[in-house]
């Protein structure tokens, strides 16, 4: 064992539609089946009623109908984008895409969040000029559109929420199509407001509080996609504190070159590189620090490099002149802080 260096993957996923897996003896396959299933009939309830509402915002001349009826239309879009996403991330991994087309559902989620940034920049700009000047709204319309709406939207999000919300992709739609509740029952109110008082005013205010939701879910989506993309560690996850942890084993000298990220939402992976006492027991160092590693952060994706103190990756002996010539050798420019271990009773 001496003398070289151990590389090893620890795989305890098996992703093959039709393999058993997860809880309940369920497999991956029909878990993605049943959110598909969820998604396309939230997708049918959302377009069959914005078509109804586009034409019922136009004849009452209100912004906040129209408004709610661009918003089901990117609802829609939304579910349509995670529904591909989803059947680009199944795809097994091959060629130079060595996870596969699993970052499909976080660019997704991210173009979600950015049409939620862009459509509340455009809807807050009419509803700044209605308030200005507020248009004749009819009430009524908007008041009985609004609640029927807010039905519909009750039963889209029910589907929507019976989906794997853990997946950042889905969470993206169900995002969409939740703020669009919510603007439903701020019309409503709005509705109700101009036939009780006359106040054409109160339409654009509840656009106003629309646009207010839809920049929050906006944000908060393209900031936990970009979190992905740029290979930052999962949220909740601190690198620092993995390491501690981890350099407490014992035989463990140090550790560094620790990489956390997530592959997809959902699917958080860790590479390290690991010193151990000289004549120490490497696989059974690698298997203790991968337990825990799943046991205690649930990341069951590691590759793990194992060298002992003071030897090369040939088995060559190195000329150490102290502690900070640890990594000297092995790192000629290693990425991020070192952890060394403190004395241990081997």
């Amino acid at each position: 064992m001496a003398g070289h260096a151990h590389s090893i993957h620890d795989h305890e996923h098996d992703h093959k539609a039709g393999r058993g897996g997860g809880h309940g003896g369920h497999s991956h396959g029909v878990a993605a089946d049943a959110d598909r299933r969820w998604l396309l009939s939230a997708l049918a309830l959302i377009v069959v009623f914005m078509a109804g509402e586009v034409v019922v915002g136009f004849a009452a001349e209100s912004l906040a109908l129209i408004s709610d009826a661009a918003h089901m239309l990117t609802d829609a879009a939304s579910i349509v984008l995670a529904l591909i996403a989803m059947r680009l991330s199944a795809r097994p991994a091959r060629g130079g895409y060595t996870y596969g087309l699993k970052r499909a559902e976080i660019l997704s989620a991210q173009a979600n969040g950015v049409t939620l940034l862009v459509l509340s920049a455009w809807l807050g700009y009419e509803a700044i000029s209605r308030l200005l000047e507020p248009p004749e709204v009819t009430g009524s319309l908007v008041l009985i559109t609004a609640l029927v709406g807010i039905v519909v939207n009750v039963a889209a999000t029910w589907c929507m929420s019976k989906a794997n919300r853990s997946s950042l992709n889905v969470e993206g739609a169900f995002q969409h199509v939740l703020t669009d509740l919510y603007a439903f029952i701020a019309t409503a109110v709005a509705g109700l407001i101009v036939v009780t008082t006359g106040f054409a005013r109160a339409d654009s205010i509840a656009s106003l509080i629309v646009v207010a939701l839809m920049l929050k879910a906006g944000i908060g989506l393209v900031r936990d996609s970009g979190r992905i993309f740029l290979e930052a560690a999962p949220a909740g996850i601190d690198p620092d504190a993995v390491a501690d942890r981890l350099v407490d084993q014992p035989l463990v000298e140090e550790i560094h070159d620790l990489h956390i990220w997530e592959i997809t939402s959902g699917q958080p992976a860790l590479s390290a590189h690991i010193l151990v006492t000289p004549g120490g027991d490497c696989h059974a160092v690698r298997r203790e620090l991968q337990r825990r590693l799943s046991g205690e952060y649930g990341i069951t994706h590691s590759t793990l490099q194992v060298d002992h103190v003071g030897e090369d990756e040939a088995g060559a002996l190195l000329q150490i002149t102290g502690p900070g010539d640890l990594t000297a050798e092995h790192c000629a420019d290693a990425h991020g802080p070192v952890h060394r271990a403190g004395p241990h009773d081997h």
